[in-house]
């Protein structure tokens, strides 16, 4: 009875570690340990943006490790995009961005939305809360400088009609402009890569064959809005916006509409808006 008792126990213990329990003893490899070191040397400050980390030579010294563990753990870091690799020089920190954080998810949100299908629908209900709350803020903020850089965009895009990789790149650049206008570089970031996103997995979200007019007088209106700070109408207007770019209401996916653009439509959208009265 007594062994079968012991053999339970060590039963339930081997399960214990293998569960994670915290009694368990995990094996670091030597490069992870090397890159916890460096990266609390870089969380504390004894290394700042800009500073040279040191030689392979003295990361062996200082750590008791090998080259291949240290060259491995920079390499990490580097992936991170937390230090610069040099070939010849000595690795140097970088400074951390909100850029560099979203690079770091770039390939998996892409791949996010490639292999789900709901996931393209929860990132355009993301873009509505983002831009609607983006666009109050640019609203309020907005200066004379902000609405000629967007009426300089808007007008880049008009000579891009025929083209549908710049028309694209334009009218990102559009909304990414209005998020610069709010102030706050994260929201900035985050829409640029958002939109990145959207429009790289499915283009005709934006660019609507014989369509392209809508989008250009949407734009000048919205600009127009931001100029006069009219936060309600601005908001509106973008809420709209965003509505007429779902794909559900493409125009290749709705009966009788055109699937080819008409000159007329093409004419129609080379002239620039008319300027709205502020009421």
């Amino acid at each position: 009875m007594q062994d079968d008792a012991d053999t339970q126990r060590a039963y339930a213990f081997a399960q214990g570690l293998e569960a994670g329990s915290d009694d368990a003893i995990v094996r670091h490899k030597l490069s992870d340990q090397v890159f916890e070191r460096l990266w609390h040397m870089i969380e504390t400050g004894e290394l700042s943006p800009g500073d040279m980390l040191p030689s392979e030579r003295a990361l062996m010294d200082r750590f008791k490790v090998g080259r291949p563990a240290v060259r491995e753990a920079l390499q990490s870091m580097a992936n991170k995009g937390v230090i610069s690799i040099n070939h010849g020089e000595r690795s140097r920190v970088n400074q951390v961005t909100a850029g560099m954080a979203m690079h770091q998810i770039d390939d998996i949100a892409k791949l996010l939305l490639l292999r789900d299908p709901s996931a393209l629908e929860h990132l355009k209900q993301l873009r509505k809360m983002l831009e609607l709350g983006t666009i109050r803020l640019a609203s309020e903020r907005c200066t004379a400088q902000d609405a000629a850089d967007l009426r300089s965009i808007v007008a880049d895009q008009r000579g891009k009609l025929a083209q549908d990789a710049a028309f694209i790149k334009a009218d990102i650049a559009f909304h990414v402009r209005i998020a610069a206008i709010s102030g706050n570089p994260l929201i900035q970031t985050v829409i640029q890569a958002m939109l990145g996103w959207l429009f790289d997995h499915y283009k005709p979200m934006l660019h609507w064959s014989g369509r392209e007019q809508t989008t250009m007088r949407e734009h000048d209106h919205l600009v127009d809005l931001l100029e006069a700070h009219d936060a309600d109408g601005a908001e509106a207007m973008m809420l709209a916006h965003l509505n007429r770019s779902d794909p559900l209401y493409d125009a290749t996916l709705v009966k009788g509409e055109r699937t080819r653009a008409d000159p007329r439509d093409r004419a129609a959208a080379t002239q620039p808006a008319k300027k709205r009265p502020i009421q």
